[in-house]
């Protein structure tokens, strides 16, 4: 995510982090834990998010004598690489904060959830979330937060290069980037295909053009005519000058605060974007949401993101209590909105969505929930798929091919099953 995100989503040393040969049923060898002290790996969203870690597991310690969590934060851009550490050295956390879990269930290494949290938490979850979270029909992953993805867009930088709306078409996105451009002294686009979340921001546009990761019957279908078409798009308004420079290695921080800034006239974001980016550098500024564009103008797609918390099974399940304690604590209502509420995410439980319904600003991305398509993060192979594309993606609006870099990713989705 901010990821995302988010949620969601890299170094470019990613490949697949759930290994082979890793050990099935066993994330660790760690020895002589007492049971009641876990280690909690949680990702650096903003710099909201240490504080509200720290608070929180001290509230938690309080009021649960004897039970301890280690924290350990860090940043998106080097989490995969982190994790595909933890798992290959067999030194993963005992719950990890992340945006995929479907290679650690196959492998046996993680708990169901329905192990680690308590029939009321597990009932609380709301079902679209709950079956992004599902291995082989089984819920492993617990939704943690969720995102959902919308064009940003300056209105002062659109009265000044006189746009009158924002866009709705490809063409008007271009049109419109190059007014602001011209007339605006900014730049049009903001676009980051960077190690951060490259994949992201490519699905937000290839959604709706008709593309995706997948065919109808569930087969990896990423060079597909209209992934390519989607990549010559966007190269297109890189080469045009209407991006800002160095896409390729631009992740979303640099964009938003650029658009914060009021630097850039449009870019991709979600309802984390206005905390986390934009109110710490300008409250002010005057900006609309709206749509994704599409190609044809007829749909708009709205990419859907989740990130998650996975609980690994390590010391013969000794760990097991602590994280249900700390889990359970984790999701009460009054725990989770407070994380929402600082984050600017969406809830993925019944309980914090009430809590947080009010909000016009919010409103928006939680009446584009229901209907966002997702990654196919069911899919083991979905992390390694991911991987490669944070590494190379970005690659297709500098130096090479579209074409040649999907037929890479291609290959890679198809290698790893």
């Amino acid at each position: 995510m901010k990821r995302h995100l988010t949620v969601a989503i890299a170094t470019g040393l990613t490949v697949a982090l759930g290994v082979s040969g890793c050990g099935k049923g066993s994330s660790s060898d760690d020895g002589g834990s007492d049971g009641k002290s876990i280690k909690f790996v949680a990702a650096i969203y903003d710099s909201n998010a240490e504080p509200y870690w720290k608070a929180l597991i001290k509230d938690f310690e309080a009021k649960n004598s004897g039970y301890k969590v280690q924290l350990e934060m860090v940043d998106w851009t080097q989490m995969d690489a982190k994790v595909k550490t933890y798992i290959q050295t067999k030194q993963a956390p005992d719950l990890l904060n992340y945006n995929s879990f479907s290679d650690f269930a196959r492998d046996g290494l993680i708990y169901k959830a329905s192990e680690v949290v308590s029939p009321t938490t597990l009932s609380d979850f709301t079902p679209t979330f709950v079956e992004q979270s599902k291995y082989n029909g089984d819920q492993y992953a617990l939704p943690f937060i969720s995102s959902a993805r919308l064009l940003f867009y300056n209105k002062d930088l659109f009265a000044k290069a006189k746009i009158a709306n924002p866009p709705k078409t490809w063409d008007e996105v271009k049109t419109d980037a190059e007014k602001i451009q011209k007339e605006g002294g900014a730049t049009g686009y903001g676009l980051p295909l960077g190690p951060e979340e490259s994949q992201a921001e490519f699905y937000s546009w290839a959604m709706n053009n008709g593309g995706g990761w997948v065919d109808a019957s569930g087969k990896w279908a990423i060079n597909q005519p209209a992934n390519v078409e989607t990549l010559n798009f966007l190269k297109g308004l890189k080469d045009a000058k209407l991006t800002q420079p160095n896409p390729e290695t631009t992740d979303r921080k640099t964009v938003f605060n650029q658009f914060a800034q009021g630097k850039i006239g449009m870019a991709i974001g979600g309802p984390f974007t206005k905390a986390g980016f934009i109110d710490p550098v300008n409250k002010n500024l005057n900006f609309g949401v709206t749509s994704l564009p599409s190609k044809s103008g007829t749909e708009h797609n709205t990419l859907g993101v989740m990130d998650l918390l996975a609980a690994f099974k390590k010391n013969d399940g000794k760990n097991k209590e602590a994280l249900k304690k700390f889990l359970d604590f984790l999701y009460q209502k009054e725990n989770t909105s407070t994380f929402l509420k600082k984050e600017g995410f969406l809830p993925v439980t019944k309980s914090a969505g009430d809590a947080l319904s009010s909000d016009p600003y919010m409103k928006q991305f939680v009446d584009a929930l229901p209907s966002s398509k997702f990654a196919p993060t069911s899919n083991p192979a979905w992390s390694a798929v991911a991987g490669a594309v944070k590494q190379s993606l970005g690659s297709s609006v500098a130096n090479k091919d579209p074409k040649k870099v999907l037929d890479d990713i291609q290959k890679t989705a198809e290698k790893s099953g």
